[in-house]
């Protein structure tokens, strides 16, 4: 049970847009679990919780909190998992928009996320005593997530917690397993409604932002394993009020994660990301602590 309870050691990651790095996010899951996730991320920089704003000569600071449930299950004999995240954020600093520099202190709900993940090869749907003798090769899955714009946004400000406008970020990830190493490749593409109340009246439209995220995953043993993790994205570039910005985004992350598995039931996650290059917004640190709770299917 305990090599099992490792191969579950986060296996619902948390996705929070293309600037994140989501190690394992297609690994097989035994069906009929459930998950309880609670978590912290401190990020400095000129970063907002809507990642895309080009904002100048930025020092923002943003607290966030999450707490997110999720289930796995078979779809067609696959494995399959569907996850809700909801987050609260503190943000608070100053910035440059348009030549009027600008501070903001807020703190709010935030655009709770759905997704659902289905692997199509490689991951077939098992129960918890059928998963003991599954051993990981080639896997091959499709996602789907959403924002639903309902947190806080203030119309007249410019850094928010909401971000006022949907987005739908469709995904392809695959895995191959060699031994206690995993390499991982998850290119997505995100597209936004638009923002019909940007800075009061005015509508803001984003084209989509294109991201491939690439992970080096290496099993310590059954409780512990580590990743370094990357990601690059590019396009998103903005229109308000009909004129074009000269916001393409072309940026790249670096980052690690550690998970340690507790019990059968308790994981822990730590990770951390920093920007490695730097088009136009996006050049901010992460770091971040999280508790998974898993229960159900027999475990």
């Amino acid at each position: 049970m305990r090599s099992i309870a490792a191969c579950l050691l986060f296996a619902v990651p948390l996705a929070v847009g293309a600037q994140d790095l989501e190690p394992r996010s297609y690994t097989n899951t035994p069906v009929g679990l459930n998950f309880l996730i609670a978590g912290y991320a401190y990020q400095h920089g000129d970063i907002a919780t809507d990642a895309s704003l080009p904002i100048e000569d930025a020092e923002v600071d943003v607290h966030g909190t999450l707490l997110a449930y999720a289930r796995s299950f078979g779809v067609l004999g696959k494995s399959a998992k569907a996850d809700l995240v909801l987050p609260y954020t503190w943000v608070s600093g100053s910035a440059t928009f348009q030549g009027q520099a600008r501070e903001r202190r807020i703190d709010g709900v935030g655009d709770p996320r759905v997704r659902l993940s289905v692997n199509l090869l490689g991951a077939p749907a098992l129960s918890l005593r059928e998963f003991a003798d599954y051993r990981p090769d080639l896997v091959l899955g499709v996602s789907l997530q959403v924002w639903v714009p309902v947190g806080r946004y203030d119309a007249d400000k410019l850094l928010n917690v909401g971000t006022n406008r949907w987005a739908f970020k469709p995904e392809i990830g695959l895995a191959k397993t060699l031994g206690p190493v995993s390499l991982e490749i998850a290119p997505s593409a995100t597209f936004y409604t638009d923002n019909d109340e940007f800075l009061d009246d005015m509508v803001r439209e984003q084209d989509p932002l294109y991201a491939v995220q690439a992970h080096l995953v290496y099993r310590f043993n059954d409780a512990f394993w580590g990743s370094l993790d990357g990601t690059f994205y590019g396009g998103g570039q903005t229109t308000v009020d009909d004129v074009e910005a000269d916001d393409r985004q072309a940026n790249a992350r670096v980052g690690g994660t550690l998970a340690l598995s507790l019990d059968r039931h308790n994981s822990l996650k730590l990770y951390g990301s920093t920007g490695a290059v730097t088009r136009v917004g996006g050049e901010f640190r992460t770091i971040g602590l999280a508790w998974q709770y898993r229960w159900g299917g027999g475990l």
